[in-house]
C-alpha cells in the first residue's frame, strides 16, 4: 500500500478487545481506522459523518439491528462496502448477508493475510 492514501476503514465490533488488536493489525498493514463502534446505529451515524471508504462488522452487534440490517442500511444510502468478519457461516444467515450488497463474508477466526487480501482486491482496480 506505498505511495497511496490509507484506506479509511470503520470497524463494526462489540467485542471492544477483538477490535482494537484488529484496529492495531490493519494499522501495521497500513490502513486508516477511523473508528470502532459497537451497534448499528453508530455505524450508521459514523459513515454518515466520515465517510469511510471499507466498513468492517461482525453481524452480532449491539444496538436494535444487526450487522446485516446494519449493512444493507449503509450499501443502499451511502454505497459504502462492508465485508463481514464472524462466526456466523449457517446457510441462511450467507442467504441473507448477500442480500445487502456487501463484498465480502470472513469467517472467525482469520487470518490477518486472507483479511488484507480481501481488502486489496476490493481496492485494485
Amino acid at each position: 500500500m506505498t505511495n497511496t492514501k490509507p484506506i479509511d476503514i470503520l470497524i463494526v465490533e462489540d467485542e471492544l478487545l477483538i477490535a482494537r488488536q484488529l484496529a492495531s493489525k490493519l494499522k501495521k498493514l497500513g490502513y486508516n481506522i477511523i473508528d470502532i463502534v459497537s451497534s448499528g446505529e453508530d455505524a450508521l451515524q459514523v459513515a454518515q459523518e466520515k465517510s469511510p471508504k471499507l466498513i468492517l462488522m461482525d453481524i452480532v452487534i449491539q444496538g436494535d439491528m444487526n450487522g446485516i440490517e446494519t449493512a444493507g442500511k449503509i450499501y443502499n444510502n451511502y454505497s459504502i462496502p462492508v465485508i463481514y468478519l464472524t462466526a456466523y457461516a449457517d446457510d441462511e444467515t450467507l442467504n441473507q448477508a448477500e442480500q445487502t450488497g456487501s463484498y465480502g463474508y470472513i469467517l472467525k477466526p482469520f487470518q490477518e493475510r486472507e483479511l488484507h487480501a480481501t481488502i486489496k482486491r476490493l481496492f485494485v482496480k
